[in-house]
C-alpha cells in the first residue's frame, strides 16, 4: 500500500506495477486536486520519469533561462525549467501507473506480524508513506526516530489562477525586503500563472515577521513593475522541510518518500525532483532487496552557475 498519490508516491507504485506488484494507492483526496506548488519540473525529474517534453498531453512550458534578483542585481543564468499544473501532473502520473486508487483518509496503522492493518480495513506486506509533510506512515513510524529540523521549516504562500500574462520568464527574488528565503512569478500554458513566496519558519519568527506581510509587499511589487495587475489575491499556506541529513528512511517493510522525509533542496526548493527519485528507489528496494538510502538524491539543485550562487547565498543566510 502507498499513502499517498502525489508525484513520489505515483512513481513509486508505477514501478511496482511495472514489477508485477500488486499495488494501491490511498489517498485523503480525490484526483484530480488543487496541490498549492510553483509547479517547476526540472529535466532530471522528467526523464526520472520516462516523460519527453513534447510528449505530455497537458499543460507545459519551457524556460531556457531563469532570472534571479537579489535586490539591485539580476542574474540572467541559463537553466532549462518546465512549468506544469500540479492539478493535471499529479492526476496524469497517478492515472499512468495503473495501481487501484482508493479515496481515503489514513487514522491508525498496527503492525501485525509481517503485515500492516490501516484503520481495519486494509492489510499489506509493504507500506509506502507518502502523503507530504503530515504523513500518517511518518507521524506512526518514523517521527520519534527520524524528527524534523524545525530549523528546516518553511512558510509559504502562493495562488494559482487564470491569467493573460505578458511576459513569459521564470522569475524569482531572493531575500528580498528581508524575506529568509524567495518569491516567485511562474507562468503557466494555457493561460494560468503561479505566483508565492517562502521562508524559513523559524528566521521569520526570529525576525518577528509573517508571511503575510511579505505577500503584501511582493503582489504590489508585482503590480508596479508590470507582471501582474490583479486585486483579488486568496492565497493559501502551506508549510514544508528542507533536506537535513535523513539518517532513518525505512523500518521493517515500512518506507517514506517525498515531501514525507523532507527532500526539498535547500538552494531552490526543489521538491518534484527528490520526490521522483525517493518512489523510485524505495520501488526498486522493495523489488529487489536493495538497500533503501537517499544519499544519491542531492541537497542542492546542482547543475551550474545559478545553484552555486543560491547554495553561498543559502550558506550566508544561515
Amino acid at each position: 500500500i502507498v499513502v499517498g498519490g502525489g508525484p513520489a508516491g505515483s512513481t513509486c507504485a508505477w514501478k511496482l506495477r511495472d514489477a508485477g506488484v500488486d499495488v494501491l494507492v490511498l489517498d485523503r483526496a480525490a484526483f484530480p486536486r488543487t496541490k498549492l506548488c510553483a509547479g517547476w519540473v526540472t529535466p532530471e525529474a522528467m526523464a526520472d520519469l520516462e516523460l519527453d517534453p513534447g510528449d505530455y498531453p497537458l499543460s507545459l512550458m519551457t524556460f531556457e533561462e531563469l532570472h534571479l534578483h537579489w535586490k539591485l542585481f539580476t542574474a540572467k543564468p541559463k537553466s532549462r525549467q518546465h512549468s506544469i499544473r500540479r492539478f493535471e501532473f499529479d492526476d496524469f502520473l497517478l492515472r499512468r501507473a495503473g495501481a487501484t486508487v482508493l479515496q481515503h483518509k489514513v487514522r491508525k496503522i498496527l503492525r501485525d506480524g509481517d503485515d500492516y492493518i490501516i484503520d481495519g480495513e486494509f492489510r499489506c506486506k509493504y507500506l509506502v508513506g507518502a502523503g507530504g509533510t503530515a504523513c500518517p506512515v511518518y507521524r506512526a513510524f518514523f517521527h520519534d526516530i527520524n524528527p524534523h529540523s524545525h530549523v528546516l521549516q518553511t512558510a509559504t504562500l502562493e495562488e494559482e489562477f487564470a491569467y493573460d500574462w505578458k511576459d513569459p520568464t521564470c522569475h524569482l527574488w531572493f531575500f528580498d525586503g528581508g524575506l529568509p528565503g524567495y518569491a516567485w512569478y511562474v507562468p503557466k500554458a494555457n493561460g494560468y500563472i503561479n505566483v508565492g513566496l517562502g521562508g524559513m519558519a523559524d528566521q521569520l519568527k526570529q525576525r518577528g515577521g509573517s508571511v503575510r506581510e511579505h505577500w503584501s509587499k511582493f503582489v504590489g511589487k508585482l503590480k508596479k513593475r508590470g507582471l501582474v495587475d490583479y486585486d483579488q489575491y486568496r492565497p493559501k499556506g502551506y508549510s514544508y522541510f528542507l533536506r537535513d541529513d535523513v539518517d532513518v528512511v525505512s523500518d521493517g517493510n515500512v518506507y517514506i518518500v517525498g515531501d514525507a522525509v523532507g527532500l526539498a533542496t535547500r538552494d531552490m526548493c526543489e521538491g518534484i525532483g527528490p520526490a521522483v527519485r525517493s518512489g523510485l528507489y524505495a520501488a526498486r528496494a522493495i523489488t529487489t532487496g536493495d538497500d533503501y538510502s537517499l544519499t544519491r538524491i542531492n541537497k542542492f539543485s546542482g547543475g551550474g552557475y545559478a545553484s552555486r550562487l543560491l547554495e553561498r547565498q543559502f550558506a550566508r543566510a544561515n
